[in-house]
């Protein structure tokens, strides 16, 4: 249930006033064995803020919460910007502050007058270090803004005692009423630096009015150095050719347009008559907001009216199979969260699908638009797993596919691939554990964007012998002036990258990556070799694997579970991590986020671009 905007506090005895919380909306679904614990558009919060969801196991009834998780500065006060360097800071003081019930042992409490849930809260409601029960004061609404005020806080909540709950509906029986004028924007585009200033210089900001994104103002100010990095490194990924604004707004400075995916929460003096924001501020990035949702703010400005409201929950009960997140605004139906997937690790599909939510930002530019082989394993990964790469005729409307002809099934073959994160966690729900995309990308599934090195062990080489293998290989790429990339496979291999920019056909990457990998075999022939029969091999040596750069060929993606126990991770790491006593193990499902956010994404150049292989093979061939 969400508020609208109000411009004075009031007194009435039909009213409840809260303290509004500056920090995630969150909603905690405690009605199965496991938490789940999500953001307003789905993202799940189970591990970003464990602190919190640590101390839902100390909860005895069966619930779903709504409440806000709030970061506390050295004052006490709520801090939305050290909120989000929660990664940074992981002994941040954090409360999820609860205000409201909606479902409580087995029967919904939406439709129940909202002091009433409040009531059923306290009382249900365990409190601890981390979950606190939001309390609230009755009638006395300015007294209360004012002691607001004192406290330096953003605002209060204004509530309607008899209200019911109605999901995701912004009604006049909730009101929010701020001191500070802030608002979110979506951000556009930024223009180009000014003097010694790096980055970019400002953020071109809009809105959505009448469904049209519209020009609402710029920002230059409210960045430190390292948010103005951070910030620049991920408009950078976002970057379009044309304007997203229907009508291009004029700017004093060339300006460099982006997809109008990320939100920021500004502060302001006051809006013009044409509403464009006056001395806008940035504060941070909403990652709790979808774009969708940012639009005029004066549809918002509503006071207190007598109105009614009608319950209209569609919620899916706890007892019922289904559950639903909301992601890119789709609706995906998630099945069976509690079915064990890694058996000997208690490890369920809802962790599964929680990991890839978690990871999203990471994994998704290696998945863009790129055909999916899908591995699904949908008992676990002890039963028969299968692949599947047709998509079928029963997918949702909006999963993405694209046609590929195949000459050995001499038919088209309708592959989904993966954008988003709606479609990240509908994989994952049909059983997909691992995610394997092609080498190539859409538009141009012709010519591959990384070469392929696969360095795959018998059962009887050690992993101490593939690192020393994946070594000689970055020693050939050395001497050819050529930069690799590597990551474990997530099972018993290593893989090295090689990023070729798009510009080669398979068959020239595929010849190229041969030579290298005779080099290789020249150098190490004790544990290495490139028959490629079984049969024929030698079961004690590493298949030196160049045949993965052909077209549809697939290999596991960086960031990637894989279907072990163990529930490990194929994860990039540094030539010099790559010593004697490393195992693919190390990274699993439980340390990998901390691990990619401490050493960022390793494997970016590998999407960059690409190497000039003709200098390379010129290079090779003087080679001893």
């Amino acid at each position: 249930m969400l508020a609208k905007l109000s411009e004075e506090a009031f007194n009435d005895k039909d009213w409840v006033f809260e303290i509004k919380w500056d920090g995630y909306r969150a909603i905690a679904d405690l009605s199965h064995e496991e938490p789940l614990f999500y953001s307003r558009n789905g993202i799940s919060f189970l591990s970003k803020f464990e602190n919190v969801a640590r101390d839902f196991k100390k909860q005895k009834h069966p619930m779903i919460l709504d409440g806000e998780i709030v970061a506390y500065d050295d004052q006490g006060k709520p801090s939305f910007q050290l909120l989000q360097q929660i990664g940074d800071n992981p002994n941040l003081a954090l409360a999820y502050q609860v205000f409201d019930i909606l479902w409580l042992n087995g029967h919904s409490t939406e439709e129940l007058p909202l002091i009433q849930r409040k009531e059923l809260l306290k009382e249900a409601l365990i409190e601890t270090e981390t979950i606190k029960y939001c309390d609230h004061i009755p009638e006395k609404g300015i007294e209360f803004f004012d002691q607001m005020k004192k406290l330096k806080l953003e605002g209060m909540i204004a509530k309607r005692a008899s209200s019911q709950y109605i999901e995701n509906q912004r009604t006049s029986d909730w009101l929010k009423i701020k001191f500070t004028n802030t608002d979110e924007a979506i951000i556009c585009g930024f223009t180009e630096p000014r003097g010694s200033r790096k980055g970019f210089g400002a953020l071109i900001l809009g809105k959505y009015i009448d469904h049209k994104l519209t020009y609402c103002g710029h920002t230059g100010t409210g960045f430190n150095q390292n948010s103005l990095k951070e910030l620049y490194g991920r408009l950078q990924k976002l970057i379009i050719k044309s304007s997203p604004f229907e009508s291009v707004p004029k700017t004093n400075m060339p300006v460099t347009w982006i997809r109008p995916e990320l939100v920021g929460e500004i502060k302001y003096s006051e809006i013009t008559k044409d509403g464009i924001f006056r001395h806008p501020v940035f504060i941070a990035i909403r990652e709790d907001k979808e774009p969708e949702e940012i639009k005029s703010l004066n549809s918002q400005n509503e006071k207190p009216k007598g109105m009614k409201a009608k319950a209209t929950s569609k919620r899916n009960k706890p007892s019922e199979k289904e559950t639903e997140m909301i992601l890119n605004k789709h609706h995906v139906k998630l099945t069976n969260q509690d079915k064990i997937y890694f058996p000997k690790d208690g490890i369920t599909k809802g962790d599964v699908i929680d990991y890839y939510q978690s990871v999203a930002d990471y994994i998704l530019p290696y998945l863009k638009n790129r055909p999916l082989s899908l591995n699904r394993f949908p008992n676990g990964i002890e039963e028969q797993g299968f692949y599947q790469k047709d998509a079928g005729d029963h997918i949702p409307d909006w999963i993405k596919t694209t046609k590929v002809y195949s000459e050995s099934n001499d038919k088209y073959i309708d592959y989904m691939y993966c954008n988003d994160k709606a479609t990240l966690a509908y994989l994952n729900n049909l059983g997909c554990i691992d995610l394997n995309p092609w080498n190539s990308s859409l538009p141009d599934l012709e010519h591959p964007d990384y070469l392929v090195l696969d360095l795959d062990p018998s059962a009887k080489n050690t992993f101490d012998e593939v690192i020393e293998t994946a070594l000689q290989v970055n020693e050939v790429l050395q001497t050819i002036k050529i930069k690799g990339y590597c990551k474990t496979s997530g099972s018993t291999g290593i893989h090295i990258y090689i990023p070729m920019g798009g510009k080669y056909e398979f068959d020239q990457v595929k010849d190229f990556a041969h030579l290298l990998m005779k080099q290789v075999n020249d150098r190490l022939p004790k544990i290495t070799t490139l028959e490629r029969s079984l049969q024929k091999r030698d079961h004690k040596k590493i298949y030196l694997d160049y045949l993965q750069n052909r077209t549809g060929q697939t290999l596991a993606s960086a960031y990637s579970l894989r279907p072990k126990q163990g529930a490990s991770v194929s994860m990039p790491v540094e030539w010099d991590e790559l010593r004697p006593g490393l195992k693919p193990t190390d990274f699993t499902i439980d340390n990998s986020l901390e691990r990619i956010k401490e050493k960022g994404d390793l494997f970016k150049p590998t999407l960059g671009k690409g190497i000039d292989m003709m200098k390379a093979l010129e290079l090779l061939q003087n080679v001893d």
